[in-house]
């Protein structure tokens, strides 16, 4: 059967396998999921209370001087009574019960919803800045590139570069043999400060030489890129920081982070959709439930208006008289045992009317409050489709600019090295194609957030 969205474990799980892991452990530690849980694990202990009958009557007298009667002498009584509702009103608080119960869980699916999609928007965040580093890390290893493109071509007026001096060389060629992948990015950070240094050196042996205004040009710009990949590795790590403590487990704790980060493949179907909305969407249901839970309270007021009946038994303890004080019989000194039979009578009427009136109005905000949510609900769901298809038309343009992009800074670079074009417009490309890089990546992390969005509307049902 297909799927709402087409959004299958595959799909989602593709951006790495341990986010399922990630998801489970979010599952068994987070404390407001299992707060909810026990309070629903409470509430189940409920039911069995609401169908009990009320405790049995035991009445115990005694006289503090036997009470004279015929054949022999009153000593004490005991009386032993049982009430029963009126038929059918334990089966009906039961079924309150229950259905109160059920609210609880699906306040605890409500929860574990939320706890979903809060995971997986920390993990698209982490996930965009990883990309967003990843592709500032390869720009500044096409800056180097052109850097010693540059020295070359400046190091002689003729583009022999053998004529240059071999040690200025050597400094720019550097920094492109300490590049480091997002795996290593924590070394980059250390090792920054050295690199800046050799090159400030480099810039003021090579302020004296013609031409090399551009090479300083490009080490400016790398120097930005440095900094913009120091950010955001200080930043990752501060998003590391809030992931893990939605997993409950200490700050430091290790986060992995796949390389890839591709778009949610979807296939949207709004009838579908909403059908499964109603059906699954643990608000939805609450809703639903509250009003049974309400219809169920108020035929239990209707029962709890009937009388109750009792049943008992009263014993007697009966002191035998002497026979020679008056004459007795065969029953001298006999204990008595009476059956007992007992009807409470609601005489007060308005009461229970009234207890009636409550449910119904209850009843009716309760139904009222699940049409508001569900046209909410389905108004929200076509705002994401909307904010989907918009940002799937983004990221396909961004996509076609990165392309262009990338194809139009080869040839600027072809023509820089041959001397048909000048560095500015090689670095001007090169910023144009590290943008569209940095906002694909941002456009990326929001589409897959609002699938997880669409996905917490109709419920996370089909993830175990």
């Amino acid at each position: 059967m297909l799927l709402l969205f087409a959004l299958t474990q595959n799909m989602i799980f593709v951006q790495s396998q341990t986010l399922e892991d990630y998801l489970e452990i979010a599952v068994k530690n987070n404390p407001g999921l299992k707060a909810d849980y026990l309070a629903y694990q409470a509430s189940l202990e409920k039911i069995p209370q609401a169908g009990a009958i009320p405790d049995a009557q035991l009445d115990m007298g005694f006289f503090l001087k036997p009470m004279d009667i015929i054949d022999g002498s009153r000593v004490a009584d005991f009386t032993l009574m049982q009430m029963f509702p009126w038929f059918g009103t334990r089966k009906t608080a039961q079924s309150e019960a229950n259905h109160m119960a059920n609210m609880k869980f699906q306040k605890f699916r409500e929860t574990r919803d939320n706890l979903y999609l809060k995971v997986y928007t920390q993990w698209f965040v982490l996930c965009g800045l990883q990309q967003k580093l990843l592709n500032n890390q390869e720009n500044k290893k096409y800056l180097e590139q052109l850097e010693i493109l540059a020295v070359r071509r400046f190091a002689s007026p003729t583009g022999a570069s053998e004529s240059y001096p071999a040690s200025i060389l050597m400094q720019q060629s550097a920094p492109s043999a300490n590049a480091t992948n997002a795996k290593s990015s924590m070394g980059e950070v250390s090792t920054s400060s050295s690199r800046t240094t050799s090159r400030s050196n480099s810039m003021s042996s090579m302020s004296s030489v013609p031409g090399m205004s551009e090479v300083l040009r490009i080490q400016l710009e790398t120097i930005e890129l440095e900094n913009n990949i120091a950010t955001l590795l200080s930043e990752i790590n501060f998003e590391k920081v809030k992931f893990n403590s939605l997993l409950n487990r200490p700050s430091d704790s290790e986060v992995q982070i796949p390389d890839s980060f591709e778009q949610i493949p979807f296939t949207p179907d709004i009838p579908l959709a909403m059908n499964k909305m109603s059906e699954q969407n643990p608000m939805l249901i609450m809703l639903n439930e509250e009003t049974l839970a309400y219809k169920a309270k108020q035929e239990l007021d209707k029962k709890m208006s009937y009388p109750m009946l009792g049943v008992g038994l009263q014993y007697s303890l009966i002191k035998k008289r002497m026979a020679t004080e008056i004459p007795t019989t065969s029953m001298n000194g006999m204990d008595m045992l009476m059956p007992m039979f007992s009807v409470s009578i609601p005489i007060y009427r308005n009461k229970y009317k009234a207890q009636q009136k409550e449910n119904e109005l209850l009843w009716q905000s309760s139904q009222e409050r699940y049409t508001e949510t569900l046209n909410a609900l389905e108004a929200e769901l076509f705002q994401i489709k909307h904010l989907l298809d918009n940002a799937a038309r983004q990221i396909e343009l961004l996509e076609k600019q990165s392309n262009l992009a990338q194809t139009t800074y080869n040839l600027m670079v072809q023509e820089f090295v041959t001397g048909k074009s000048d560095l500015t417009n090689v670095i001007q490309v090169q910023r144009q194609l590290l943008d569209y890089q940095l906002k694909k990546s941002e456009s990326i992390a929001s589409y897959n957030t609002m699938v997880a969005h669409a996905q917490r509307i109709i419920s996370f049902n089909d993830i175990k």
